[in-house]
């Protein structure tokens, strides 16, 4: 494996996130504050405990899945649409640099920059609402994996898009919808019968409650099945990163 090639697109990745901490670091920061500020303590305070957790630690993981997921997302969207949109992707695939290389940059510089939002807004939660995390190995792992996995999926929007609008549909459109209603305010054993089965086709239930398990040591869904269903949303946006590079979809534009 070329470790120069990958740590030359991760450290360009990385340098431009730096260049631009005030879009891609402050705003989530601060949009996240804003609503620990309005459901954690104005709303929370006059709401019932859930499962023996106040409404303003409840929804600390739902919070930040919901900032994790969409900059996830827009970091490696946006990383491999910028080469597409100036023409440098033709620099990129005509060097000798394996497919595996290339994402291995993009989406771990991606993956990274998430990973250090999702701790930063962790720390900035403590300031508004007290929290202890009962499992914080398996809360790394999820964190990391989440990182990754909507990374690799971002990367994909990222091929697929023509221009800078179509960045924003998938994540704006389906992603943010998912997760509000994914159990980021509430756990869907709140819900009537009918609709607790209907939540579990929603994929991101599983992130978000295999998330507050690490926190708290409950969840709507076992733990165990929360890894699967990642693991395997991981599998698949591999198979489907592999099969763009093996047969060039939308690279060459």
């Amino acid at each position: 494996m070329n470790l120069f090639a990958i740590k030359a697109i991760y450290r360009f990745e990385m340098a431009r996130w730096f260049r631009t901490l005030a879009q891609s670091v402050i705003s989530p920061v601060l949009s996240t504050s804003l609503y620990f500020v309005v459901f954690g303590s104005a709303i929370g305070s006059r709401m019932q405990a859930i499962d023996g957790v106040s409404y303003g630690a409840f929804i600390v993981p739902g919070l930040i899945m919901l900032s994790l997921l969409g900059e996830s997302i827009s970091n490696a969207s946006f990383g491999i649409y910028m080469p597409k949109w100036a023409g440098t992707i033709y620099e990129l695939l005509s060097a000798p640099v394996a497919w595996i290389e290339a994402v291995t940059g993009y989406v771990g510089a991606a993956a990274t920059k998430s990973v250090c939002l999702g701790l930063l807004i962790l720390a900035t939660a403590r300031i508004f609402v007290p929290f202890e995390i009962a499992h914080p190995f398996v809360m790394l792992l999820f964190l990391v994996l989440t990182s990754i996995t909507f990374s690799l999926f971002g990367f994909i929007i990222g091929v697929w898009a023509d221009d800078f609008q179509k960045l924003q549909i998938v994540p704006l459109l389906v992603v943010t919808p998912l997760t509000f209603l994914g159990g980021s305010f509430y756990s869907i054993k709140m819900l009537p019968p009918i609709w607790q089965k209907i939540t579990l086709f929603n994929p991101v239930v599983y992130l978000i409650s295999g998330f507050r398990w690490s926190f708290y040591g409950h969840s709507d869904v076992s733990v165990g099945v929360s890894l699967g269903m990642t693991a395997v949303f991981l599998a698949v946006c591999l198979t489907a990163v592999w099969w763009i590079f093996k047969t060039g979809y939308r690279l060459k534009v």
